[in-house]
């Protein structure tokens, strides 16, 4: 059944022609006035002097990793993977950051000769650029290695899985650095401009006589568009690596086959989505964006019972051993999806303005500073009890019905369509970059109203993609824990044990630690920017009215460096704890410390992405002319709560994701060399 890899392989070129496709459509369209043109040029050099500086970093370190995965028993083939998978991770993230700085002047320009749905199709397609590459790099560099491995060198397939397994773990690393530096120069960024230009100087958002507008608006492009990027492809990898790993132990090369040609297949359904991405003038842009994902889930589960029933044909999935059930896979994955879609349910209803939670905080807001805190945070904690029910009940379904493989299958069902859910995600960015252009710009006031709503859709979306990225995290680091267990000879943990005691306590606390290492780089990063911001309206004549020209590179400067100091220490916290911890203590100690950090990293995860969300939306629907609208106390109250959220929500949050299957995909490629510890 080799055949089917190979039709796998054409998928995913599909994907990056596609995404090719569709930025040439994105050029063709109008790039407007000089004075947008001239802004969106501002924002796209400060965007490329940052991905330069930081990707020198992480060329440094891939290089260096190479040679120390190579000299390690782990060996050669297994470097090269981790090389590809580093290259393949940033190739993503790099196309997605030049569309979405490509496509903002277009949607302004878009919105302000054309209306909305214009705009609409212009900020969405710039984002299914970063969809598809996404997608298209993430399952082809999975192929080339299983198939160079597999049916070139000879190696069975749990082998040839191993090796691959490196590929993740590349791109896991490379998506760490992007996510932790890319959120630190997005936030500080953000944090300056918000509490000295709109609290301090009352002056309106993306104004161009605020200093740091241009540094905010780089970061929406180097942390929710190039770091995301590299965030869902590594989370993409890791889930069909994990899969992968149990299906190769249980079904040989099949059970690989089956889950890289259903990931293929998720790829054309997100294609197909995209057509479907459309509207009518007047009509809500959130519906248009839901229509498409809703194609894709149904597609993906059509053809994912067709593939079940090939492989129950070819005598590939008996009831045995390892299923329950013939259909016990296509299940999975149906289980996987609607997880997917309950937990993203639950993140729009705790996140948009049209419900209770955000209305709420917004309502407390009239008291002040405080009560909107409170609020956002304990809307925060209550918004993690349904997600982690929906996931409970999934984990235990998909094991019932697939076995191990099934969990893995869901983690793949969850972001089989991850083509379409990124696309989304990043449009949200692209819109976001209009609106401040359009500000800057000084277009028509109509303008800004249609970038405004595009980008309240876009906050909604986005916390819709987190709540996928972290369901997709606790089933993918499952599926990967699982494998890790059956790679390093575990038959069961014994949490009696004093050495796993000690390594779930440590686990628990990695996730609190991690966050509050981000975090505080983000209040020290921003530091230096609202100090900067500061001395600017001081010292330079006339900014404020309107008369003195900002010094903004100084503050796009001032993001870099602090973002490229602060991204290291996080990012090597998270790749030397599992060594550590598996060699002093021993590979059963590791298992409890990834336990550990699965369960506390999945509280905080949502606890965090969806307070921010609300706080952010809260801080907008005051500013629609809700409870005094802007300038009133309510107004300042929900910009404190924003700024408390955003490197909750776009920093630390998205970032516990990856450190939880970063961990463990080192565990996995490791697990071998783990013994007994030393103590």
């Amino acid at each position: 059944m080799s055949y089917l890899l190979y039709i796998a392989l054409g998928l995913s070129l599909l994907a990056i022609i596609y995404a090719f496709f569709l930025y040439r459509r994105v050029m063709k369209c109008p790039a407007g006035e000089d004075s947008v043109r001239q802004i969106a040029g501002f924002i796209k050099q400060g965007a490329n002097a940052f991905i330069k500086k930081e990707y020198l970093i992480i060329i440094i370190y891939t290089v260096v990793a190479f040679f120390v995965i190579w000299i390690s028993p782990l060996g050669l083939y297994s470097a090269i993977a981790f090389v590809l998978g580093a290259v393949f991770s940033a190739s993503a993230g790099l196309i997605g950051m030049k569309s979405a700085t490509d496509s903002n002047m277009r949607t302004t320009t878009a919105a302000q000769q054309k209306g909305m749905q214009k705009a609409l199709s212009v900020a969405f397609k710039g984002g299914a650029v970063m969809g598809m590459s996404v997608v298209g790099f993430g399952l082809l560099g999975v192929i080339i290695v299983f198939i160079i491995s597999n049916q070139f060198m000879g190696f069975e397939a749990y082998h040839a899985v191993e090796i691959a397994a490196g590929y993740s773990l590349g791109a896991s690393s490379i998506a760490l650095f992007a996510r932790v530096g890319g959120g630190i120069y997005t936030k500080a960024a953000d944090v300056g401009a918000d509490l000295v230009g709109k609290i301090e100087a009352e002056i309106p958002e993306d104004d161009p006589r605020n200093p740091a507008v241009i540094a905010d608006n780089v970061g929406d492009n180097v942390g929710d568009v190039a770091g995301m990027g590299s965030d869902l492809l590594e989370s993409y990898v890791s889930s069909i690596i994990g899969a992968s790993t149990i299906g190769a132990l249980a079904f040989a090369a099949n059970g690989v086959i089956f889950v890289i040609i259903v990931a293929g297949f998720g790829i054309l359904s997100s294609i197909l989505g995209t057509l479907f991405v459309r509207g009518k003038e007047g009509s809500n842009p959130h519906r248009a964006l839901k229509m498409g994902t809703y194609v894709s889930a149904l597609l993906f589960v059509i053809i994912g019972f067709v593939l079940n029933y090939y492989f129950v044909k070819q005598g590939v999935f008996t009831v045995g051993e390892h299923l329950n059930y013939l259909y016990g896979p296509a299940i999975s994955i149906i289980i996987g999806i609607l997880v997917g879609i309950l937990i993203a349910f639950i993140s729009e209803y705790y996140t948009a303005a049209e419900y209770k939670h955000v209305k709420d905080i917004a309502k407390q807001s009239e008291t002040g500073h405080a009560t909107n805190i409170i609020a956002g945070i304990s809307t925060g904690m209550q918004s993690t009890a349904i997600p982690v029910i929906i996931l409970a009940v999934g984990t235990v379904l998909a094991f019932h019905f697939g076995g191990l493989y099934g969990i893995g299958l869901a983690a793949v069902g969850m972001l089989g369509t991850a083509g379409m859910t990124v696309s989304v995600d990043a449009y949200g960015p692209i819109a976001d970059n209009a609106g401040g252009i359009a500000q800057m710009a000084k277009l028509d006031k109509r303008v800004r109203e249609i970038t405004d709503e595009l980008d309240s859709v876009g906050n909604t979306t986005a916390a819709i993609a987190k709540g996928f990225a972290i369901g997709s995290a606790a089933l993918t680091a499952l599926a990967l824990f699982n494998a890790f267990m059956q790679a390093a000879d575990i038959t069961g943990i014994d949490i009696t044990k004093p050495n796993v005691i000690a390594g779930l306590m440590i686990g628990g606390m990695l996730a609190y630690l991690f966050s509050s290492l981000t975090i505080k780089s983000v209040g020290r990063a921003a530091n230096k920017m609202i100090d900067e911001v500061r001395r600017q309206f001081r010292d330079i004549p006339g900014i404020l009215e309107g008369t003195g020209l900002p010094d903004y590179a100084q503050c796009v400067n001032i993001s870099t460096g602090a973002a490229l100091k602060e991204m290291i220490f996080p990012a090597l916290l998270a790749i030397v704890t599992p060594l550590i911890v598996g060699f002093v203590f021993g590979a059963e100690a590791l298992g409890g410390m990834l336990a550990g950090t699965l369960i506390s990293g999945i509280m905080l995860a949502i606890f965090m992405a969806n307070s921010g969300g609300a706080w952010d939306n809260a801080k907008k629907y005051i500013e629609s002319g809700k409870h005094g609208g802007r300038g009133s106390l309510a107004h300042k109250a929900g910009i404190t709560g924003d700024t408390v959220g955003d490197p909750l929500k776009d920093t630390a949050g998205p970032a516990i994701d990856i450190l939880i299957k970063l961990m463990t995909t080192i565990s996995l490629v490791c697990a071998t060399l783990f013994g007994a510890g030393i103590f």
